[in-house]
């Protein structure tokens, strides 16, 4: 009992966390009351659409995969197909295409710097531009950090704090934090514990 009760628990934050996203600072109240508790198939519903990025991948213009942030599971032969092939795709998309394509059972978002393309993989019902801003975001966060434009080489020699920075501006797929000036604040908190 004392597990169902905490699942339960476990689905009211949740659904508490998704009605603040969706709807601003009010939760739904009755709506999430008639599903949290009692019924499952509804629960299931409504969680796989709170996943909103299934993978990240930064990868050069010779399609060495330098980043990869996977927030659902594949094998690793798949992860390497998929890196493969999403590299293809848009390596060979020319400029004046739109940065987003379906392929497979994703939508990919990408977003080219210098050398390295920054790519999503995203269910294919989300929204594109807000990808791009959330691109646009994590570089200039990247770039803010690292002093000047980021490059392959601040990826390569210092992918923890690359990683950090992720998990700072993305969790479990989604966008946590939109403020740049919130983000480099955590991050030079960070920064002074070392």
């Amino acid at each position: 009992r004392e597990i169902e009760r905490e699942k339960e628990r476990e689905r009211e934050i949740e659904c508490v966390r998704v009605c603040e996203r969706e709807r601003g600072d009010r939760h739904c109240g009755e709506k999430c009351t008639s599903w949290v508790g009692g019924s499952p198939k509804g629960w299931e519903r409504r969680r796989r659409t709170a996943i909103m990025i299934h993978f990240l991948l930064v990868q050069n213009l010779q399609g060495k995969t330098r980043l990869s942030k996977w927030w659902v599971h594949h094998e690793d032969a798949e992860k390497r197909q998929l890196q493969y092939e999403i590299f293809r795709l848009v390596n060979g998309r020319k400029a004046k295409f739109t940065n987003f394509v379906e392929f497979r059972n994703y939508k990919v978002v990408y977003r080219r710097y210098a050398g390295l393309f920054f790519c999503f993989g995203v269910d294919l019902d989300e929204n594109e531009l807000s990808l791009l801003e959330s691109i646009h975001l994590f570089v200039k966060v990247l770039d803010t950090y690292f002093g000047g434009d980021v490059c392959e080489l601040d990826l390569v020699f210092n992918f923890q704090m690359v990683y950090i920075i992720l998990d700072e501006v993305f969790l479990a797929g989604e966008l946590l934090e939109s403020s740049q000036n919130v983000i480099m604040e955590r991050l030079h908190a960070l920064d002074k514990l070392d």
